[in-house]
């Protein structure tokens, strides 16, 4: 029996060979040219099952089964076979699973052995099958099924995609997993088959299919954006046809505006300060900070009451005397505004015969610019002159300071 098989398959094989530009002209057109072969040639394709007639009146045919190979080796853009019968496999699959338990419970282990390969050849053969349509659909999605010219014929193709990706969908539903582990039970190789080898296959078809069914809508839409433009398009054409000094008005100077041209930008919403920016935290306790005024409800006081007396003898004043170091700072400033040239900290303090120490007094100096508000700081110009330490890298002595404006 396997001899014969193999004989049978060597003479198809080698008649595929023989005449494989007969077979692909066949395929590229359809159906084959009978008046440019012998007729012994096409009777042999015919014996062997490639070519078939549909009809007494019709032309020679490749059969399904060659042209499913021919697609699925060349990966052709064209085609739009896709297997969604997974039900049918999966009854298959489970008829085999207990055929093989069988074999092996009554010891027949040449027969076990049997049903293992015809199982192992339908789990792989299933597994292929679904990433051949997957394949298929993702080829046809990044032509942009540009194996039709038209718009609406892409349209059509994009619909019938979606319906084939619903139904393998709808398919893969009939994977029953804890069934199919309930089947294998502790047998290994059943174990690998049913459930290792089918769940990867199907947890990629599943996602796989899940985007490309993202990418056709997204697809769908812009050729239904193409579609419109297309239509207006021709419209407008069509009108310019028979309205040839057709020109368009001034609409801007209409008092009734058409609707398609009264278009308003859109519309700000409404401002709301959004409490987990941590940028504007400085800008909310900058306004909470400015906050100052507290509104308090009136009491109901009774106006017939007597009014309290008031005492309009002399207070006692409080008055905050500022530091001489202090003074002499803002004497400092204000010198250097109203001559309007930069004068050095030292100088100043060698012009008026400063009693302060020196240092006290430039550290007073920095002190007085620095407290200054942010307004004010921008009008003055503060410059230290000094000179590096001369072993220590970093160390910055500062001599004097030049106060000027900017």
């Amino acid at each position: 029996m396997s001899q014969a098989l193999i004989q049978a398959g060597s003479r198809l094989l080698n008649a595929l060979g023989r005449h494989s530009e007969l077979i692909m002209q066949a395929y590229l057109n359809g159906h084959v040219e009978e008046s440019a072969h012998s007729r012994k040639v096409l009777e042999q394709l015919v014996q062997l099952g490639v070519l078939w007639r549909p009809d007494p009146h019709s032309a020679l045919r490749l059969k399904a089964a060659v042209r499913t190979l021919l697609e699925g080796s060349l990966q052709d853009e064209r085609n739009r076979n896709i297997n969604a019968n997974i039900g049918t496999a999966l009854a298959s699959l489970k008829t085999l699973a207990e055929h093989y338990k069988e074999a092996l419970y009554y010891n027949r282990y040449s027969e076990a052995h049997a049903h293992m390969s015809d199982l192992t050849e339908h789990v792989y053969q299933l597994t292929e099958s679904l990433a051949n349509s997957v394949r298929v659909m993702f080829s046809r999605i990044n032509n942009e099924f540009g194996y039709v010219a038209s718009v609406e014929a892409k349209i059509r193709e994009n619909e019938l995609a979606q319906s084939q990706v619903s139904e393998l969908l709808h398919q893969l539903e009939c994977f029953r997993f804890d069934e199919l582990s309930d089947i294998a039970a502790s047998n290994r190789e059943l174990r690998h088959l049913l459930v290792v080898a089918l769940q990867q296959s199907f947890a990629k078809a599943a996602q796989e299919l899940s985007i490309a069914q993202a990418r056709l809508l997204d697809l769908l839409g812009r050729f239904r954006e193409f579609q419109g433009r297309t239509r207006l398009l021709k419209g407008f054409l069509l009108h310019m046809e028979q309205h040839p000094d057709f020109a368009p008005g001034n609409y801007p100077a209409l008092s009734q505006v058409p609707v398609l041209f009264n278009q308003s930008g859109n519309v700000l919403a409404n401002a709301a300060p959004d409490m987990n920016q941590v940028d504007h935290e400085q800008d909310y306790q900058y306004l909470i900070a400015n906050l100052t005024d507290i509104h308090r409800r009136a009491d109901h006081a009774d106006h017939s009451a007597a009014a309290p007396e008031i005492d309009i003898s002399e207070q006692t004043t409080i008055e905050l005397e500022k530091d001489p170091i202090q003074h002499a700072v803002e004497s400092y400033f204000c010198e250097v505004i109203d001559s309007g040239q930069p004068r050095t900290a030292l100088q100043y303090y060698a012009d008026h015969d400063l009693a302060f120490d020196p240092e006290v007094w430039i550290y007073q100096v920095i002190g007085g610019y620095q407290a200054l508000d942010e307004t004010d700081k921008q009008f003055f110009a503060l410059e230290p002159t000094g000179e590096q330490h001369r072993v220590f890298t970093g160390n910055f002595y500062i001599n004097d300071i030049t106060l000027g404006l900017r």
